[in-house]
């Protein structure tokens, strides 16, 4: 009762917004086809949660189970990338050198470092590259040099209670390792970036920071896949519009959490779907639906 009482004083210190709510709601017109969209694929059987609000406002325009704790695969690596900023702000001797990658990091799949023949990389380098491409062993290394009790500690600091990176990137969970790389609410997941882009997580400059890392992440596949920005170069506005974002994809899980703004407004907005994820349609079915409301998105704030 204590640590909850103390989490929502450091929300509410920090500016959050209320908690989310467990029933779906599409408070604009505007966001009909998300609801629509996204209710069916709960009617078949997904697990769906989403949050989207207006910065300006402040207000709530789609909240679909935001309170739900769900599987965000790659998305906790955000919380990593927070506690390097703040470790560099700060001029921890954590945050900065030169890291060796060691053969007890390595991890296939996501990333670019393992294809480089650089042993080495600075802390900032190592950091950009999992805002860029989500690099599974750059993560690992700087996991290595952090600790992920410190990224947890941070984690608390900030008043997030359902979100939480959980473990190393692991090619194979086994029965002693966390079942998930990290899990969050939608409601929690949309507060972080509001206080990002307001330069309230820890301080202006590490916010700023973070969301350099993250304005050069290159996976538009999944909402923001409506926006017509070009994956590898979007870091400026691109016809009014500018997006940061992070995604996680896992096997029956696609998440993504980001900022968008455009000449109107900007909007905050979070969604994961967990899914039985036994074939293309299943997985093609999920991809449309955040497509669409990337679409509702972008006829906001455009």
């Amino acid at each position: 009762m204590v640590a909850a009482t103390r989490a929502s004083e450091r929300r509410e210190r920090l500016g959050s917004p209320p908690e989310g709510r467990h029933r779906g709601t599409a408070e604009s017109d505007s966001f009909s086809s998300s609801f629509a969209a996204l209710g069916k694929l709960a009617y078949e059987g997904a697990r769906v949660s989403v949050n989207v609000v207006d910065l300006r406002s402040g207000l709530t325009l789609l909240s679909i189970d935001d309170r739900v704790v769900l599987p965000t695969a790659s998305v906790g690596k955000i919380l990593l990338l927070i506690e390097v900023s703040a470790r560099i702000t700060t001029r921890d001797v954590a945050g900065y050198g030169i890291l060796d990658k060691t053969p007890g990091d390595a991890i296939g799949r996501a990333g670019l470092w393992q294809q480089l023949q650089a042993p080495a990389l600075p802390v900032a380098d190592l950091a950009t590259l999992v805002g860029a491409t989500s690099d599974n062993l750059a993560t690992n290394v700087l996991l290595r040099q952090i600790g992920l009790d410190a990224v947890r500690a941070r984690t608390e600091s900030l008043g997030l209670s359902r979100t939480a990176l959980l473990d190393l990137a692991r090619d194979q969970r086994g029965p002693d390792d966390a079942p998930q790389l990290s899990v969050g609410s939608t409601a929690e997941l949309t507060w972080l970036f509001s206080a990002l882009s307001r330069g309230q997580v820890v301080d202006h400059v590490t916010s700023h920071r973070v969301l350099g890392w993250l304005a050069q992440n290159s996976d538009l596949s999944m909402v923001a896949s409506a926006f017509g920005l070009d994956p590898l170069s979007h870091r400026t506005a691109d016809h009014g519009i500018q997006l940061v974002n992070k995604t996680g994809a896992d096997v029956g899980v696609r998440s993504e959490v980001g900022l968008l703004s455009g000449p109107r407004t900007s909007a905050a907005y979070a969604i994961t779907v967990q899914f039985a994820d036994d074939g293309l349609p299943a997985r093609l079915a999920v991809l449309e639906a955040m497509r669409v409301v990337g679409y509702d998105l972008l006829e906001h704030v455009h």
